[in-house]
């Protein structure tokens, strides 16, 4: 049996091993974490989704020496956008910026676009699995609670964007499904600040409601124990 950690966090020490744990990035996609991107697009500044970039990758090269499985998420869309809702295309249209629409990286939220594509600095590696999602949850319509049941995960560390919307819906889902899930504080944005606090507050009150909150150091200092 490997080794047990303990992470200090609200609202208590979150506790896992490596071998039940997996580390779970969320949507750090261009269209969200880069200039001319779907994001952007809708008009909200891009600068906090890119900050968390090299907190990730710090985060993301320490599970890598320590053997963590890590899963990476996509959000998009088939090219003919059959899987995509008529409220979601009409949303995004309204708003300047419809999926499927050209943009400078390609048809937004598009699979197979670039702009559909995780960061440079986040690329996955031999080993790392990408999950296509059409929705906001990770869980939805995909096969990753099937991947980390064989897996024998029952731990989940969660970062990526944006905290209000992808993060904490992937976490309430994990929730539901029984997974113990850990936010990376600081290994996660939301194009408002407030939004990202709230969402904090939101995972962790009532005892750890639907998971716990810690900064990416905390974890670190837990595994270099």
């Amino acid at each position: 049996m490997s080794k047990q950690f303990s992470v200090k966090a609200k609202p208590y020490n979150f506790e896992f091993n490596l071998d039940s744990t997996a580390l779970v990035i969320i949507d750090m996609q261009r269209d969200f974490c880069a200039p001319g991107g779907f994001g952007e697009k809708l008009g909200n500044d891009i600068t906090l989704t890119r900050s968390i970039i090299p907190t990730i990758k710090n985060v993301l090269e320490v599970a890598r020496e320590k053997g963590l499985f890590v899963v990476h998420t996509r959000e998009g869309h088939r090219p003919d956008l059959s899987d995509c809702p008529p409220n979601k295309l009409a949303r995004g249209r309204k708003q300047g910026a419809g999926i499927g629409d050209e943009g400078p990286m390609g048809r937004i939220l598009v699979r197979g676009e670039y702009g559909h594509d995780i960061v440079d600095e986040l690329t996955p590696v031999e080993g790392e699995v990408i999950i296509d999602k059409p929705g906001k949850g990770a869980f939805f319509q995909t096969d990753l609670e099937i991947i980390l049941r064989n897996k024998g995960i029952t731990n989940l560390l969660v970062g990526g964007v944006t905290t209000h919307v992808c993060v904490q819906t992937t976490i309430r889902e994990a929730n539901d499904r029984g997974f113990d899930c850990l936010l990376l504080e600081d290994c996660s944005a939301a194009f408002d600040p407030k939004d990202h606090e709230d969402s904090i507050r939101m995972i962790h009150q009532q005892g750890g409601i639907f998971g716990w909150t810690a900064p990416s150091k905390n974890l670190l200092e837990a595994l270099s124990e």
